[in-house]
């Protein structure tokens, strides 16, 4: 009997000394609340993590136990180093709250909670550029944006592989801009922006734009502001041309449409002049002068036949006497048409 009175005893002196110690801890802050962390609070579907618990007193054995909700997960024994758990996060159950529990003898401590957060990684983004071009310099708007990617989203811009402004955070979607000058150096500049969010690895850079060079006196934008000019004097000259050559084509059409296209039903009439000279004793025949030729054509529909006459007309001088024996008769001349 005295035995079991012992034993009983015995616990309770250690059941007094471990609650004088877990007071004393306490007290003291020999042991404080473990810290439960991750590398990465946000995640995409599918990704491995790792949970670490860790209790900053190293000189005792600590048992740590893990929960997710109140779902035990995990228990191990550690001293001076952490407890740690891989996990894979599938679907939004994984996501958490979890939370760690040191304990030392009966005395015993919870961490806080700890969630992971789902994260869309960003797409590449998109850079346009605006240039604004003077004699001397170059006034340059650059705006980059994702069009997919959780926000918020960090923007930088770079000059070929130079950071060329800070990190621009946007909380909505909409481009972040950038704003720089340039003189006039006659090189060409190459530009390109970079987007993340919170996925630390998952970084995107949009494809590099060049702005083209250009020489200090030179004026790249001097043709696209002079072209819708040239364009409109063009459209003026052509339509000048047009009203000019329109009547012209109207009339020379007119003229061909009168000009008779059926020859065989109309006469074509064709004078020919002679000089002759009549005397009172008649008409003599002029030596030299071959006889008339005539040639008969066809028939038109009118019944009537037609002769075409060829006549060889021969000049000479006329003599004095000739002129006498023609006192009363002036040379004249007479005028005839035939009709073919």
């Amino acid at each position: 009997m005295w035995k079991k009175s012992f034993l009983v005893f015995l616990f309770s002196l250690s059941v007094q000394k471990a609650a004088l110690d877990c007071k004393r801890m306490r007290k003291t802050n020999e042991f404080p609340s473990p810290n439960l962390h991750s590398k990465m609070s946000t995640v995409v579907r599918g990704q491995n993590v790792s949970l670490s618990c860790f209790s900053e007193n190293t000189s005792r054995q600590i048992t740590y136990s893990l929960f997710r909700g109140e779902k035990h997960l995990e228990i191990q024994d550690r001293k001076g180093e952490p407890m740690t758990l891989n996990l894979r996060i599938s679907d939004a159950q994984d996501l958490g709250p979890y939370k760690c529990k040191a304990q030392v003898s009966n005395c015993f401590k919870y961490s806080r909670e700890f969630n992971f957060v789902f994260v869309d990684p960003v797409t590449a983004p998109v850079l346009n550029i605006s240039v604004i071009q003077t004699k001397t310099d170059q006034y340059i708007m650059l705006r980059c944006i994702s069009f997919n990617g959780s926000l918020p989203i960090n923007y930088t811009f770079f000059e070929k592989n130079i950071t060329i402004s800070p990190a621009i955070s946007k909380d909505v979607r909409e481009p972040a801009e950038f704003n720089l000058t340039n003189n006039n150096s006659g090189e060409g500049k190459e530009y390109k922006c970079e987007a993340k969010n919170t996925l630390p690895d998952h970084a995107k850079y949009s494809q590099p734009v060049t702005i083209p060079s250009t020489g200090g006196d030179s004026c790249p934008l001097c043709l696209q502001l002079l072209l819708p000019g040239l364009l409109l004097v063009l459209m003026v000259i052509i339509l000048i041309l047009a009203l000019w050559m329109l009547p012209k084509y109207k009339a020379r059409k007119a003229m061909k449409d009168n000009v008779p296209r059926d020859y065989g039903n109309r006469p074509m009439e064709i004078g020919i002049y002679a000089n002759i000279c009549e005397n009172q004793a008649g008409e003599e025949s002029v030596p030299g002068l071959e006889p008339k030729q005539s040639v008969p054509i066809a028939e038109h529909g009118t019944g009537h036949s037609q002769e075409i006459h060829y006549v060889t007309p021969v000049f000479r001088q006329v003599a004095p006497r000739d002129q006498e024996a023609c006192n009363d008769c002036k040379t004249r001349y007479v005028y005839s048409e035939l009709i073919f």
